[in-house]
């Protein structure tokens, strides 16, 4: 297939899913600042949401100094001028919908065209103001509405596993941007005595966190017992069988990367599958001894170098 139809189709998957993820970590955030809390605190939460996106110089650009939720939610929600905001995703996927137009079912363009248009009546009036939450909830369901669609009408050929490796990728990248920032954000007090008070916020706090990436109910499920830092890492990392964890997220990049590998793709396949067999053969214990950030930050580092060359392999034209 041309590399420009599997460029739209990847980048339209990647664009529906960080729209998804923006809203699920708003979303965490917003329902965080209700807790009894510190102005300072709050403020805190709101700077990494801006630093999980890498937002924080245009933000204060924008709006300087600063950092309050009505600007942050504004910035990251209907900004235009934001590349990573919901509006400027959805817009983005909508048009690499629209070039690829005869690629795909007429379900999946006219899901794409729907939440755009459905995007713009929610923004203008005042239902965002008057309940975020509902609105986050929305972008969630069009995102979940959009794979849907794909698995159950798309033809399952390199259209298809180029849409899904791009879903995968991204949703790799922005599991553990949350989880770096979530749990730089409190790790002072993760693996040491806190008292009663500490201990009731961390429980809100970590809920928080396992029902943003819709986790809370499976903890629950595999670990019957009270929700510690530890084993939110563990779900969310390394359990294969959790959806939005990093290990089921690299299994479907890989699966759908095997599927359209060309004579030039050896090496990004040879990569991708390390990838994987680091995170399949992990420990969770050995992850916290040498350091989650650090950790976390060559996963990105290494995320992002398989994305860059996945669009020098499959995605640029060659001439």
């Amino acid at each position: 297939m041309l590399s420009r139809t599997a460029d739209h189709l990847f980048w339209m998957s990647r664009y529906t899913e960080r729209a998804e993820n923006t809203a699920r970590m708003l979303d965490v955030n917003y329902q965080t600042s209700l807790l009894p809390q510190s102005t300072a605190v709050a403020q805190l939460g709101w700077q990494g949401l801006l630093a999980i996106s890498e937002l924080v110089p245009a933000y204060t650009a924008k709006y300087g100094q600063d950092v309050t939720a009505r600007n942050v939610m504004d910035f990251m929600v209907r900004d235009a001028s934001n590349p990573s905001s919901i509006v400027s995703c959805l817009q983005a996927a909508r048009e690499n919908a629209r070039a690829v137009r005869g690629v795909l079912t007429t379900e999946m363009w006219e899901t794409q065209n729907a939440t755009w248009l459905k995007l713009e009546t929610y923004l203008k009036g005042k239902d965002f103001e008057r309940d975020p939450g509902a609105f986050f909830e929305w972008v969630k369901h069009r995102s979940h509405l959009s794979r849907g669609v794909a698995i159950g009408t798309m033809l399952q050929d390199k259209a298809f596993h180029f849409y899904r490796m791009g879903t995968f990728l991204e949703r790799a990248d922005n599991t553990a941007r949350l989880l770096d920032v979530k749990f730089h954000a409190v790790q002072s007090d993760f693996f040491g005595a806190a008292s009663e008070q500490d201990q009731e916020y961390d429980f809100y706090h970590w809920s928080a966190i396992l029902r943003s990436v819709s986790a809370f109910e499976v903890y629950r499920k595999v670990y019957r017992d009270v929700i510690t830092p530890e084993r939110v890492a563990e779900l969310l990392i390394i359990r294969p069988d959790m959806p939005r964890s990093l290990a089921a997220s690299l299994n479907e990049v890989v699966n759908n990367l095997q599927m359209v590998s060309n004579d030039h793709s050896g090496e990004t396949e040879r990569r991708a599958g390390k990838l994987k067999a680091d995170l399949q053969f992990a420990r969770i214990d050995e992850i916290l001894a040498t350091g989650l950030h650090a950790y976390l930050t060559q996963f990105l580092d290494r995320i992002n170098e398989l994305g860059a060359r996945i669009s020098r392999d499959f995605l640029v034209p060659n001439y």
